[in-house]
């Protein structure tokens, strides 16, 4: 599905400056900020307005288009909502399994902002306990 098309089926307004901030967006693999956005648009002769990146991905944002996380200070990092990674957790007793979106792409940002290195991959283990089992447990005693 080309940029134009995913706008309109999320209700978008299709403008060229949203267009060209949502393809700046699926082209990077890791969190950006707006001024990076910004610069970005204006390297390619997109007349616009630091205030209309940020109107832009709050919209984006509300269409559960993008993620916005929190680095602190202020700063915050967005990205496409790229489904198809995800985490499993599995009950150590019943063995059922849940299937989580990935919660480490926060802290991929966080270390390519502090330390400047980019993650290529990454392994998440998580086991536990599922609540029936937990219940289950609490009876017995």
């Amino acid at each position: 599905m080309n940029t134009t098309q995913t706008l309109k089926k999320h209700s978008i307004k299709i403008t060229k400056p949203r267009v060209a901030i949502y393809e700046i967006l699926d082209h990077e693999l890791q969190g950006i900020e707006a001024d990076y956005i910004y610069n970005r648009c204006l390297e390619e002769n997109i007349s616009l307005n630091l205030s209309t990146v940020y109107r832009t991905l709050d919209l984006f944002e509300e269409k559960n288009l993008i993620e916005k996380y929190d680095l602190g200070e202020k700063k915050y990092n967005y990205s496409l909502i790229r489904h198809g990674h995800h985490h499993i957790v599995e009950c150590d007793r019943c063995h059922k399994v849940i299937n989580l979106d990935c919660p480490m792409k926060q802290i991929e940002d966080l270390i390519t902002k502090e330390t400047g290195f980019h993650l290529t991959e990454h392994h998440l283990e998580m086991k536990g306990i599922c609540r029936e089992c937990m219940e289950k447990q609490k009876t017995k005693k």
